[in-house]
Order: C-alpha cells, then sequence, then structure tokens
C-alpha cells in the first residue's frame, strides 16, 4: 500500500506527485503487479485533494501501462518496471540513505533534501525535468 503525500509548496502539481508517488512505489518493490491502489476517495481523505485529482492521476498511470481501472472494482498495478541501471538498486538505496541520514545531522529536513534532490536531478537528467 502506498502512502501519499502532497507537497502543496513545491509548485509540482498534486497529479503529478501521486503519479511519481506511485512510480517510485513501483520501482522500490513497496507495489507489485495485481496490487490495489487506493480509491480516489481515500487518497482525498488523507491528503485533502479533490478526487478528480486522483483520478487525473491515476488515468496518466493508465496511459503510461503501470495500472489498469477495472470499473466497479478499483485501480490495479498491472506492470513494474525494471531496474534500468548496471548497479543493484539495493546498493544505490543504501547510500542515498546514509547521505539522507547525514543531511539530517547537518539540520537539513525534508524540503530541503528535496529541493538539493530537484536541482541535482536538473543538472544530472536535464530532458527529463518538467
Amino acid at each position: 500500500m502506498v502512502v501519499f503525500h502532497i507537497e502543496r509548496r513545491g509548485g509540482l502539481p498534486a497529479y503529478l506527485q501521486i503519479v511519481r508517488q506511485v512510480e517510485l512505489a513501483l520501482r522500490m518493490g513497496a507495489l507489485t503487479e495485481g496490487d490495489k491502489l487506493p480509491t480516489a476517495a481515500q487518497v482525498a481523505a488523507a491528503t485533502k485533494v479533490n478526487p478528480n485529482t486522483t483520478l487525473k492521476a491515476y488515468r496518466e498511470l493508465e496511459r503510461a501501462g503501470l495500472v489498469e481501472v477495472r470499473q466497479g472494482a478499483g485501480t490495479f498495478v498491472t506492470h513494474v518496471p525494471r531496474p534500468t541501471g548496471a548497479q543493484p538498486a539495493s546498493q544505490l538505496r543504501g547510500g542515498l540513505t546514509a547521505w539522507m541520514r547525514e543531511a539530517r545531522e547537518e539540520g537539513l529536513g525534508a524540503p530541503d533534501v528535496i529541493a538539493l534532490f530537484d536541482d541535482a536531478i536538473a543538472e544530472v537528467f536535464p530532458a527529463n525535468t518538467p
């Protein structure tokens, strides 16, 4: 099960935040094929976003071939992207977790870390930035 968090000051639309969080959950193994996503009403209650925002995100995920909407049953994961890097994701995640702990010890909060990541991603992967 994925728990959504919407950053209201980041400038990224809420539906894209939901899309990215589902994609991340898929890549990290928190969601697998066949898993059911929370309903739009559940996401709205947890995040205080309009249910239509969640539906827009789920449509985007469906267009990407990651989920399937089953009328009356819900939205289900149908595809999990495979990692493309040569180094195992677990090694990368371990290094990232260590870096984040160090950042927290230096006094950085989650918004600071997110801003650093956004900046680094834009520098390293310029074609992938919104």
